[in-house]
């Protein structure tokens, strides 16, 4: 199961310090193209969701690495999965339905991390 925590968490810090980064350093017409609702939702809120991502990501890695306050990684992964529902409403609000298909993804991912973190960490 360890081994698998770091599996799964190594692969959503990676994407969530890669998208989160985006969010946090890129403008709205640098991010439009991949994100079509950049538009509707004011800039602070993208930066901020950005900056939640790139926590989370730390917030995975970092405690069970130092060994300092572990369950920190359980509570990041539940806010990541708390992000990836806030991502499939807006994704929906828009009638984007073919787009929450990464979300679920990941949704699920956060998921597991946080079942193996409590199992484990």
């Amino acid at each position: 199961m360890h081994v698998a925590y770091w599996i799964v968490a190594a692969l959503l810090a990676v994407f969530y310090v890669y998208a989160g980064g985006k969010k946090i350093l890129q403008s709205p017409d640098e991010l439009r193209p991949m994100m079509g609702w950049v538009d509707t939702v004011p800039l602070p809120l993208v930066r901020l969701i950005g900056v939640l991502e790139v926590l989370g990501a730390l917030g995975l890695l970092l405690p069970p690495l130092t060994g300092i306050a572990v369950p920190l990684a359980v509570a990041a992964a539940a806010g990541l999965v708390l992000v990836q529902i806030g991502g499939m409403t807006l994704h929906l609000s828009r009638g984007e339905v073919r787009e929450i298909g990464l979300n679920i993804v990941l949704l699920a991912l956060a998921a597991v991390a946080v079942w193996l973190g409590t199992s484990r960490l």
